[in-house]
């Protein structure tokens, strides 16, 4: 009986912490035009790099030279833009590829 109120408390545990995940991450969402002109107004930062992803998602990278603030986003085929990290000290880098040298 003990065993079975464990497992039940632990699995209402879980339950609770994947629906407060599930909405953390909603909220962290919203519509492209509106997240990208959020992230100029509020911090001055603009689109410095971007890719295609898994699943026809398109990851961004915007930044601030003024500010050095950072957010990376991904962008879902519906339009719908989430900020997956975001930080400070951003440094644009242009490094080279280093060639592995020729021993022959």
């Amino acid at each position: 009986m003990k065993q079975m109120v464990l497992k039940m408390t632990m699995g209402l545990g879980l339950m609770a912490l994947a629906a407060s995940q599930a909405s953390a991450q909603g909220s962290n969402c919203g519509p492209r035009q509106a997240v990208i002109d959020r992230l100029a107004e509020t911090y001055g930062e603009s689109r410095q790099s971007m890719g295609l992803g898994a699943s026809g998602q398109v990851v961004e990278v915007f930044a601030s030279d003024a500010s050095g603030t950072w957010t990376i986003t991904v962008t879902l085929p519906n339009g719908l833009m989430c900020l997956m990290a975001s930080g400070q000290a951003y440094e644009a880098l242009a490094e080279a590829l280093i060639k592995p040298e020729n021993d022959a």
